[in-house]
């Protein structure tokens, strides 16, 4: 297996086009904040040493709240301890949402460099940015800032992540001299977000891109329902369903990178197996239209398009939002009603999640939500099909 690099916009740096993900670490005890060490420090170690060498992290992940930082940043300090934080670039995210002021900016960098233990953010993001965020750093300072940080050392390269409408995303890149963006792709997102159109602008301007969600929260990853599995069956070349998603991200020779959320050894393993194989421009023409017949299947069968970021969490219902909805697209997805329904009320028993029934309409998650989801709305369609008697056509009515 060899590890297969690309050109990172115009900083002079060569990234894996794998890079390492550390907001689906593995956990204990199903608490996202409690990662689980030796594992993911062995995951993350073993990348590394199999070429990988971005490392992506950011302030809330693996956290309860947004008000507190998560620990994967400092999971991130410790796991690179003993040599590997010299081998790879480090990607953290400043949190708009707790900025008020130039001066906030610099103590929310300096805690993150504690925390990751160093002296320097190589790929620093202003994270999930929409048109609002953006003009309202921008006005407390922030270009200034990053320059100040890039001049003293504290950062290198200086980025963002994007979330919203397709024609927000050109006015942020013509913002600031960025030296790279992040933005979800994958087949089933081509035209949504930044989409292709702002991967091509992105590029042209001369950034790297990074891709996020290439596996659509681990949507595209398989096994694939019987329509979709019967498509892929036409192909004379084999694959996954995570491998065709994967190779498709990589087959564009404009993306730098794509970030892979691995959550087991396994998933590690075989994605740095797949990156030896993702060369630019290598699916055929024919390849390229069988993933454009699965997007249209696809398509056709989900109800409620959520990547479980997990953004709109904490509840204040104690509502598991991306639980609920992975529970309906999964009962759709892969005809499995009754084994949802069953997880479900097993979740609910144990205290894991409130029942969709509890939501209040109070509209904390649809602030948060950067798919931009109508989760009200869609929570009162889950509660019909999860909180009552159940028959095989709820699951049709939940997506109308």
């Amino acid at each position: 297996m060899t590890m297969l690099y690309r050109p990172f916009g115009r900083t002079g740096e060569m990234v894996s086009i794998l890079g390492f993900g550390c907001m689906r670490l593995p956990i204990v005890d199903g608490r996202p904040d409690r990662i689980d060490v030796p594992l993911a420090t062995e995951m993350l170690r073993y990348a590394i040493e199999h070429g990988v060498n971005y490392v992506d992290t950011a302030y809330p992940y693996h956290g309860a709240s947004f008000d507190a930082p998560g620990t994967s940043e400092s999971f991130v300090g410790e796991a690179l301890s003993g040599g590997y934080r010299d081998r790879v670039l480090v990607a953290t995210k400043l949190p708009p949402w707790l900025v008020k002021s130039r001066t906030d900016m610099d103590g929310l960098l300096a805690g993150q460099l504690e925390r990751l233990r160093s002296g320097c953010v190589d790929c620093y993001l202003l994270h999930g940015l929409k048109e609002e965020s953006w003009t309202g750093l921008a006005g407390l300072g922030v270009c200034e800032f990053l320059d100040a940080a890039k001049a003293d050392g504290r950062i290198r390269y200086a980025g963002f992540s994007y979330h919203d409408e397709p024609q927000c995303f050109a006015p942020i890149v013509d913002g600031y001299d960025w030296d790279f963006c992040q933005i979800q792709y994958n087949y089933m997102d081509t035209d949504y977000q930044a989409g292709a159109a702002g991967l091509a602008y992105a590029a042209e301007k001369g950034l790297g891109v990074v891709v996020m969600e290439p596996l659509k929260g681990g949507r595209l990853a398989g096994p694939a329902p019987e329509p979709v599995q019967a498509l892929w069956e036409k192909a004379p070349v084999k694959r996954t369903p995570a491998e065709w998603a994967l190779r498709f991200v990589w087959n564009d020779p404009r993306v730098s990178l794509l970030l892979s959320g691995m959550s087991t050894m396994e998933q590690v393993i075989d994605n740095v197996h797949l990156a030896a194989g993702g060369e630019a421009g290598s699916l055929s023409p024919q390849e390229l239209d069988l993933i454009g017949q699965v997007r249209a299947a696809y398509r056709a069968r989900t109800v409620v398009d959520c990547t479980a970021c997990r953004y709109c969490m904490p509840c204040p219902q104690g509502i598991d939002i991306p639980g609920v909805f992975a529970a309906i697209n999964n009962a759709c997805l892969y005809d499995a009603l009754e084994v949802e329904l069953r997880g479900y009320d097993v979740d609910v028993k144990a205290g894991h999640t409130a029942r969709a029934s509890e939501c209040s309409e109070c509209g904390q998650c649809e602030a948060a939500c950067p798919q931009q989801l109508p989760v009200i709305e869609e929570m009162a369609k889950a509660s019909r099909i999860l909180d009552r008697p159940q028959t095989p056509v709820d699951v049709g009515v939940a997506g109308g």
